[in-house]
């Protein structure tokens, strides 16, 4: 059964993290603040259509919003939440930082 509380909790903390508010959002969304208001609160449930534009417009895959998690079998979930929060340029800064820990790794066991 979907959350609509930690959904919208989600939504919630995504829009703030692009420094977008709620006015802003519900604008870009072509829906009422107060419609915006319940659906960040849970108490709203939103069309399909609508999660879609949601999920554009905060660049975050509809899993991430409606579970909290990215597909990734092995990391942790706070990891996986906050890179869900990080734009391209982050990521690419990640995968950067990721590659050179594994080489280093991968160097050490070579060395042994």
């Amino acid at each position: 059964m979907l959350d609509f509380s930690m959904m919208g909790k989600r939504i919630k903390q995504r829009r703030k993290e692009l420094n977008i508010t709620q006015n802003q959002f519900a604008e870009m969304l072509q829906i009422s603040n107060n419609h915006l208001s319940t659906i960040e609160n849970g108490k709203g449930h939103t069309s399909m259509e609508l999660f879609c534009q949601i999920c554009v417009a905060l660049n975050v895959n509809p899993d991430y919003l409606l579970s909290g998690q990215l597909h990734a079998n092995d990391v942790p979930l706070n990891i996986q939440n906050m890179l869900q929060l990080c734009n391209e340029d982050d990521l690419a800064i990640v995968q950067n930082m990721v590659e050179f820990l594994i080489s280093r790794h991968d160097t050490r066991s070579s060395e042994s």
